[in-house]
């Protein structure tokens, strides 16, 4: 299950970007991208969110 941007949320701050170990997020016009082959669900990224702007989907 990979995490999901949240595009009405998210404010493209970046904070995000650097805490994935895997590199699954990706800077992206508008919003991150995440590569739902790399992310292994960590929640790095999640945790640190000013917006909770990130959720993991089923």
């Amino acid at each position: 299950m990979p995490v999901t941007v949240l595009a009405r949320l998210c404010t493209a701050c970046g904070v995000c970007l650097p805490t994935c170990p895997e590199r699954a997020l990706q800077p992206a016009p508008g919003h991150p991208a995440v590569d739902a082959t790399r992310c292994t669900t960590c929640l790095a990224c999640v945790e640190v969110c000013p917006r909770d702007a990130l959720e993991v989907t089923a």
